[in-house]
């Protein structure tokens, strides 16, 4: 079986080492929030400005998560520290999407997936069906693995962050976007969103099919 999705809007971001340049401070202009944010988060909020999303669905994947807070955790174990309550909160998978809710006030359904390399197939799938009730979807994807001494088991990933935003609805029109290459360089599980995202335009009909 294979649903069509238009998207609606579409934006990324990526980066071979840290993605700089964001308008955090005036899209947070609340301090004492906009320190707690993860990289995650600051991209996943500065993408929904971007395409204009506040409120819906929110259908949000990420293969790796935070592996900033992640590392700072097993860090404090390994060197018999006390471990950070932020650190610890910022640690799970839906961290992003969960400040982002919050900030907006947005209080729709939000759901977070992953699956390794197939994380991008597995949230467009999602997004596929949940677009079955005729909203608009908000489809996000993060992967931040700029972490200290990455490079020691790094040898193929070349952007070490990658955002990508989808809105999406669900769509009777024949499709018009194939990916038929994605960027090795990019990380596996984000790469075919992007990929999407790049071939996006404004003035035409964009439509994807997903074999479910």
């Amino acid at each position: 079986m294979t649903l069509h999705l238009e998207i609606i809007n579409a934006a990324y971001l990526m980066d071979k080492t840290t993605i700089n340049n964001l308008n955090t401070k005036e899209l947070v202009p609340k301090m004492v929030f906009r320190r707690r944010l993860t990289q995650a988060s600051k991209l996943c909020i500065e993408l929904m400005y971007q395409i204009n999303f506040t409120q819906g669905r929110v259908m949000y994947v990420s293969a790796l998560g935070e592996l900033s807070s992640t590392a700072k955790i097993l860090n404090a174990i390994l060197n018999n520290e006390g471990i950070s309550p932020t650190e610890f909160q910022n640690s799970v998978y839906n961290t992003p999407v969960s400040y982002s809710s919050i900030w907006h006030e947005n209080r729709s359904e939000i759901m977070t997936i992953s699956s390794g390399n197939n994380s991008s197939d597995r949230l467009l799938k999602l997004g596929a069906i949940k677009a079955l009730d005729g909203d608009e979807i908000l489809l996000l994807a993060t992967e931040t693995l700029n972490i200290p001494n990455i490079e020691e088991i790094n040898k193929c990933i070349e952007y070490l962050e990658c955002a990508v935003a989808l809105k999406v609805k669900i769509t009777q029109k024949k499709q018009t976007i194939t990916v038929e290459n994605r960027d090795k360089g990019l990380p596996q599980s984000i790469a075919l969103l992007i990929e999407i995202a790049k071939k996006f335009d404004k003035n035409k009909s964009n439509v994807i099919g997903v074999t479910l």
